[in-house]
């Protein structure tokens, strides 16, 4: 793990097109800024585990077949008209 040391208004770089900015310090809080490419998808710790096992949780799902998808679908349809 690095360890990086820095103060507000100050960043770190992380490859080339990631930057890490210290926005505020408060007490034991830190607020950062983060500058991504959109397709670099940046969350929270908590928020990438959560999503990390529901990911796992659908892949252990069967995958439907076309009739079956087709069913569903026209069964989820006809739920939502009126």
């Amino acid at each position: 793990m690095l360890v990086l040391t820095r103060k507000k208004g100050e960043s770190i770089i992380i490859g080339d097109d990631i930057r890490v900015y210290i926005v505020d310090v408060k007490g034991k809080q830190v607020r950062l800024g983060i500058e991504a490419p959109p397709n670099a998808p940046v969350h929270r710790e908590e928020v990438y585990r959560i999503i990390q096992l529901e990911n796992q949780y659908a892949a252990r799902e069967a995958p439907l077949d076309l009739n079956q998808a087709s069913d569903v679908w026209k069964e989820e349809g006809g739920k939502n008209e009126k």
